[in-house]
């Protein structure tokens, strides 16, 4: 087997990428927003599709692949100790329009949806186009879910909970008692709960990821789980996506989900199955490289920035800065762009929550995790 390659280009050519992380700023800025890591592809997802481009195999998806069921289900036991029934299995364009639609379909006109601020901020932008209202339930300070505000939410008529485990942006991943609680309130109450968990393959060592649906018969009787291959293979532009159940409850209300099969993208698929069947060392070799980004994350801040206080993500490559020290105001993602020329993503994105704090993207080489830093504390003289 060769090596892993795990190389990320220089600066330059990175901004010869045509995604949104590497197209909104000028050429002269390190971005390091959106959920994206600039590593290159793992090889079997490169391969399957340059086979598809080479047998100019750019159709439909099908509607119910039976290879992506049988991968993802692979996947999940091996990976995250997850016992998934490939026929539970429902295919959906991405987690984002997963969650929109089952919202559409669970919550009555005087309902709303809740969530755990701060949160992914497509939750404030598109959720509103499937509820009356939105339930923002924020986190406490240690990080953890607080009941009682979930309680008062519940009460003033929040019918669905959107829960994400691995939480973004702070990359925390919710204990397996944290869940179970969560569980047997909601299906005490009858709230649906609608369990984001698209960073569960990237939870790092010191962690432990709990699958919503192997917490509880309360979990699996009043819940899904969304998740696909986008950010732990870096696959987000090719749109596919999976939905999970685990009770006839719950399969019976996806049944009533419009079909969404053509919104999928047939290299969304391929890409999927190959990640999912194939990608294990791939992974491996980036969650050792992520891990090792978060501790020099660390060691720079430490002696570049000490006025920044965070902790450390559980999962995931994001870091969840609290800059309020810095005396910057409410956004100083503003300033690190103007005077450093680093793009972070601006914490107010996240909720009110995010006032003085900003996300930043360590999905890349060491040597831009350090030049991020390095570009933090100029822009502070």
């Amino acid at each position: 087997m060769s090596p892993i390659d795990l190389h990320v280009p220089d600066l330059a050519t990175l901004h010869e990428r045509r995604s949104d992380k590497w197209t909104r700023s000028d050429d002269d800025v390190l971005a390091a927003t959106i959920a994206e890591m600039d590593f290159p592809l793992a090889e079997p997802v490169a391969e399957v599709l340059r086979g598809a481009i080479d047998r100019s195999d750019l159709g439909y998806a099908p509607s119910a692949p039976r290879r992506l069921r049988d991968a993802f289900a692979g996947f999940a036991r091996r990976r995250l100790r997850w016992d998934v029934d490939p026929d539970q299995i429902t295919l959906v364009p991405d987690v984002m329009v997963g969650l929109i639609e089952l919202s559409r379909l669970l919550v009555g006109p005087d309902e709303a949806v809740a969530f755990v601020t701060p949160a992914y901020p497509p939750f404030f932008d598109a959720l509103p186009h499937a509820a009356a209202r939105l339930e923002h339930i924020t986190a406490r300070d240690d990080g953890e879910v607080d009941l009682e505000a979930l309680v008062r939410s519940i009460a003033s008529g929040t019918r669905v909970l959107i829960l994400t485990n691995p939480h973004n942006p702070t990359g925390r991943v919710l204990t397996t008692a944290e869940l179970a609680a969560i569980a047997e309130l909601c299906a005490e109450r009858e709230v649906w709960v609608l369990a984001d968990e698209i960073h569960a393959p990237l939870t790092l060592s010191g962690a432990e990821h709990t699958p919503w649906l192997e917490v509880s018969d309360a979990a699996r009787s009043c819940g899904v789980a969304l998740t696909s291959a986008s950010k732990a293979f870096n696959l987000a532009g090719l749109k596919a996506a999976v939905l999970v159940t685990a009770s006839d409850r719950m399969r019976g209300v996806v049944a009533r989900l419009p079909d969404l099969a053509d919104q999928v993208g047939l290299l969304g698929v391929l890409a999927a199955e190959a990640a999912f069947a194939e990608g294990d060392e791939w992974l491996d070799a980036v969650l050792v490289q992520l891990d090792a980004n978060r501790s020099l994350l660390g060691e720079r801040l430490a002696a570049e920035v000490p006025a920044i206080r965070w902790q450390p993500p559980e999962a995931s490559y994001l870091a969840w800065l609290d800059c309020r020290a810095l005396g910057l105001g409410d956004d100083p993602a503003a300033t690190f762009l103007e005077n450093g020329r680093v793009a972070l993503s601006p914490g107010l994105d996240y909720g009110r929550e995010g006032a003085g704090f900003a996300r930043l993207n360590v999905g890349t080489s060491p040597e831009l995790v350090e030049e991020a830093v390095r570009r933090i504390g100029s822009a502070l003289h």
